[in-house]
């Protein structure tokens, strides 16, 4: 029996739709990254229940059909796309959130649940959903956990494992996993939550989560601006601020190309020449003397300091960062890389980028997550290839990262974009032991193959 044929099995599984449509087929080829794979998946199937998961991996594994896992189709690293023979689980319509404790401040919810529906739900009990990536508005939980994504608020609340305390998980042949626990402590065995997150799919199909949530704080934050002309001095304030005793609850920098692409997108006069924006914000009791020590900081640095007066000033700011992805895809395809340095090296990979324009003369827009450094330099395409000179500019922007103590990914994972690299970072021992840890779940090497490991 041909594998087409056998698909025929998989149309009388309760719960589950088998879609072959060429639309279904060719959303699956392709995500947020600008990456498409160069053929159709077998399938496209919507599982509405963990027992349809179960059988979806158990014929995929009686059948050796390779398995492709995807929630939002937000992703950044071409991590979740199908291609010929591939059969393609996405957890969309496993939607529900199961359960919110305001007791123990948790939710359990399915794998396909929405983040900023999450955090809209929690915030009718009080309580608030802390990772907060810039795709919150379409991309799933489950997903979220899959590439442990961080987003604009990781300087004070860290990223999406620091939120994680139980994963119900499908394995390849069909065996459902819970690890972890519901209270807040646990060391019994193996962390093998911690080794889920982030995990790309390669070990299990992750369906149900516990996550932590938050007590919405009794204060308003309090959110500064301040324009520099000198990128290396507001990478400078960054790391004053980061060392001044008071924690940010966001901090955010905006090079000048952003900005300037930024504020044509959304109509607004153009900034000054090699004006660069940093955006911090203070939360909690102690919010006013946090954001006066943090624009005295800047100011001590050349910044021009300007303090949001009301929620509406700082939703202005946000909403000014958050549009860097829109602002840049408005220009054409665009490659939006994921470099992680010690907080202490901001500078120096800020100005790394810098020298690397003048080098290949391409502009690389480059906003960051400054709390925490973690950098999104953009490379803008024309066409649908990515030129030999941008590859160029993007490894030595990856082996500088490296070599300053920081990483080829904070946030977006690798994916099938920089997976060339992951032997420069990890070295052939743990790229091996990881492989081998990835057997022990997935013995045939169906799960999201041709993906993170090199080939």
């Amino acid at each position: 029996m041909t594998v087409t044929l056998a698909l025929d099995e998989l149309k009388g599984v309760a719960d589950l739709d088998v879609d072959t449509s060429p639309s279904a087929l060719a959303a699956a080829q392709a995500d947020k990254s600008g990456l498409v794979s160069g053929s159709k998946p077998l399938a496209v199937v919507f599982p509405q229940t963990v027992s349809a998961v179960q059988q979806t991996l158990k014929w995929a594994n009686e059948h050796n059909v390779a398995v492709v896992a995807r929630g939002g189709g937000s992703g950044l690293s071409g991590g979740a796309i199908g291609q010929a023979g591939e059969l393609v689980v996405s957890l969309e319509r496993m939607n529900k959130i199961l359960e919110i404790s305001v007791d123990d401040r948790l939710a359990r919810v399915e794998a396909g649940v929405i983040n900023i529906d999450l955090d809209a739900a929690a915030r009718e009990h009080g309580l608030w959903f802390a990772p907060d990536p810039a795709s919150r508005q379409w991309s799933t939980v489950g997903g979220n956990i899959a590439t442990n994504a961080g987003g604009l608020l990781c300087a004070k609340y860290g990223v999406t494992r620091e939120s994680v305390l139980e994963l119900t998980v499908v394995l390849m042949d069909g065996r459902v996993l819970t690890t972890g626990h519901r209270s807040v402590k646990g060391v019994t065995g193996f962390d093998l939550v911690s080794l889920f997150v982030g995990s790309e799919g390669l070990m299990g199909i992750i369906v149900e989560a516990t996550v932590k949530l938050l007590p919405i704080p009794r204060y308003e934050p309090l959110t500064l601006a301040a324009r520099f002309r000198s990128i290396s001095d507001a990478a400078q304030s960054c790391l004053d601020i980061s060392q001044s005793g008071h924690t940010p609850a966001l901090l955010e920098l905006i090079d000048a190309p952003s900005l300037r692409h930024i504020h044509r997108y959304l109509e607004m006069p153009a900034p000054e020449e090699d004006e660069v924006l940093l955006i911090a914000q203070a939360d909690g009791a102690d919010a006013a003397d946090s954001i006066g020590q943090f624009g005295s900081l800047c100011e001590a640095n050349g910044g021009e300091v300007e303090l949001g007066k009301s929620p509406e000033d700082s939703n202005e700011l946000l909403a000014l960062r958050r549009s860097m992805h829109p602002a840049m895809e408005s220009l054409g395809r665009v490659l939006i890389e994921d470099v992680s340095v010690p907080r202490s090296q901001l500078r120096a990979m800020f100005e790394e980028i810098r020298r690397l324009e003048e080098k290949w003369q391409v502009e690389i827009p480059t906003v960051a997550h400054a709390g925490d450094g973690n950098l999104h330099p953009n490379f803008i395409l024309e066409g649908d290839d990515v030129p030999d000179d941008i590859w160029s500019a993007a490894d030595e922007m990856f082996q500088t990262a490296i070599r300053l103590g920081g990483t080829l990914t904070g946030e977006h994972g690798v994916g099938s974009l920089k997976k060339r690299w992951l032997p420069d970072e990890l070295g052939l021992e743990q790229l091996e032991l990881q492989r081998q840890i990835k057997r022990v779940f997935d013995p045939k090497g169906l799960l999201n193959p041709g993906k993170v490991f090199p080939d």
